[in-house]
């Protein structure tokens, strides 16, 4: 069992930079891929960012390479996700999860945080 928590979202300016924390309880934390969702107000929850257990493999959805950046520290057990160059169509609710492998897609995924709001002005 494996018990998320996010925190770090708040209200920034467009261009500016946010950086997310997911902490995990649970004696697992360091088997499990770690990803970053994110969703808007009727649309479906949207794939960022996940990284391998051992911080070896990462993957970003095209519209935030070279912008944000998913790490973690497993002697924390915590995932990161730094946001930099916000826009405001990065503005959702962001969602940590932990699975088993490396997937895009939230169908992979078991275990989910309760979110943390972004929202960037333009």
């Amino acid at each position: 069992q494996v018990q998320l928590v996010e925190s770090g979202g708040g209200l920034v300016q467009a261009g500016g930079s946010l950086r997310l924390s997911c902490v995990a309880t649970g004696r697992t934390f360091s088997s499990h891929a770690m990803a970053w969702f994110r969703q808007v107000p009727g649309k479906e929850r949207e794939f960022v960012a996940v990284i391998s257990w051992n911080g070896g493999n990462t993957r970003y959805v095209d519209s935030v390479k070279g912008r944000f950046t998913i790490s973690r520290d497993n002697a924390k057990n915590t995932v990161y996700l730094q946001m930099n160059s916000l826009k405001p169509e990065d503005t959702a609710v962001y969602y940590c999860a932990a699975g088993t492998f490396v997937f895009t897609e939230k169908n992979g995924y078991v275990y989910w945080g309760q979110g943390t709001q972004v929202t960037v002005s333009s």
